[in-house]
């Protein structure tokens, strides 16, 4: 239930953030891992999701100023201009 009422209530869909990616080999080897700071290229559009894990303490001011310093620092990065109203599309 908790992914219909996100579907509700988020714009987009939350594609690969936060879910997990890997291998299984066929001598038995698993390498998996957590898709955080991940890029995602597709045509010429450059995706990279971002959010705050809520906890106990969190303020919704706090944890949007992450999230926007996080996306920040990928642009800058990347050579990007800086733009807060990329953040929101």
């Amino acid at each position: 239930r908790a992914m219909e009422i996100i579907e509700e209530l988020e714009p987009h869909k939350r594609a690969f953030y936060t879910g997990s990616m890997g291998y299984i080999g066929f001598n038995g080897n698993v390498e998996l891992n957590i898709l955080i700071r991940t890029i995602l290229l597709k045509g010429k559009k450059l995706y990279y999701p971002v959010g705050g894990g809520i906890v106990w303490d969190s303020t919704p001011e706090a944890e949007y100023e992450e999230t926007i310093t996080k996306a920040k620092a990928l642009f800058l990065t990347l050579g990007g201009n800086y733009e807060e109203k990329l953040l929101y599309t």
